[in-house]
């Protein structure tokens, strides 16, 4: 394949080959590294349009590009956007104190909720975007794997391609890496151990929204649940999903008539609201620890992630029952 010239990209359709130091990327973060200002919401529009192909064929934004692979981009028009926003001196200090692990190729942070893990679609600064102000002597810091928006805790930043490249097939391989949650679900978890092993299916409603539900129709979905303390009314759970589904730890609680507090989408309306008066202001599902190996170490790591204020203070003012 001939050269391209990276003037060319973005003002005319070229076709790019990937090598092998750019294999197991996903194709939204390599086409954000090449349209440069373009806002995640357009590339996820071309990509879902068929503007965007590998190998001539339709592919979804989480598709990882393999060596040899190649990329069409069509010419996108970019607008003058506004300069990025500084991180206030506020976020920086809260997302320093947040790193939990450093090593010369990964960090491991608490993600506050309510920060995306990227910019786009009305968001100016995610946390991706606010480590990269942050530490401007780090060359290469992309994500791993991602968080909703309003859950909080541990999320693995890559400092290196090379390591991103490994933990990324260890996470699409389900070795080597494991996560688990801790969420406040409605109610008395029947069991103090408890797999959920039930197919989910994502619907895309009008407006853009999404919505997961059980069904026979759906992919296959895991997740194993257990009970780390009991409330009278509610059950700390730790779910920890075999599976990667979206929502899939709400949904499956859900399925057990064990909603998440302040859960809007799946959750109980009424309770969520009464829960407020309590402190209770956002869902409660936080990412409390990974356990990881990394390349040439014979053992694994774990690293937790203290659950943030704005859960553990309002947790400690529910009546505890023993378990």
């Amino acid at each position: 394949m001939s050269p391209v010239n990276n003037a060319d990209i973005g003002r005319k359709v070229v076709l790019l080959e990937v090598d092998a130091d750019q294999a197991g990327q996903r194709v939204d973060n390599f086409l954000a590294a090449r349209l440069k200002g373009v806002p995640r919401s357009r590339l996820y529009r071309l990509l879902r349009k068929g503007e965007v192909r590998v190998n001539k064929k339709r592919i979804k934004p989480e598709y990882k590009l393999a060596p040899g692979d190649v990329v069409r981009i069509p010419p996108v028009t970019v607008k003058e956007q506004a300069p990025q926003a500084a991180v206030s001196q506020s976020m920086g200090r809260l997302l320093e104190k947040s790193i939990l692990l450093e090593l010369p190729g990964l960090l491991v942070v608490n993600k506050p909720a309510g920060l995306a893990v990227h910019g786009g679609s009305g968001v100016n600064l995610g946390l991706i975007e606010s480590l990269r102000q942050l530490r401007p002597n780090d060359r290469y810091l992309e994500l791993v794997h991602r968080l909703d928006r309003d859950t909080s805790g541990c999320i693995l930043i890559a400092r290196k391609r090379s390591m991103l490249r490994y933990l990324q097939e260890e996470l699409r391989q389900r070795r080597n890496i494991q996560k688990y949650y801790q969420a406040l679900v409605l109610g008395q978890w029947s069991k103090r151990k408890h797999v959920v092993d039930a197919p989910l299916l994502r619907q895309e409603l009008p407006g853009g929204n999404r919505i997961v539900k059980v069904s026979a129709e759906g992919k296959p979905s895991r997740t194993e649940f257990k009970v780390l303390r009991r409330f009278e009314g509610f059950s700390l759970v730790q779910a920890k999903p075999v599976t990667g589904r979206t929502h899939q730890i709400r949904v499956h609680a859900q399925s057990q008539s064990c909603p998440l507090l302040g859960d809007e989408k799946y959750g109980n309306d009424d309770i969520n609201r009464d829960m407020r008066k309590l402190g209770f202001k956002r869902l409660f599902l936080h990412a409390a620890a990974l356990e990881f190996t990394l390349p040439d170490e014979e053992h694994s790591r774990r690293v937790e992630a203290p659950l943030w204020p704005e859960l553990a203070e309002p947790l400690a003012k529910l009546r505890e029952i023993p378990l």
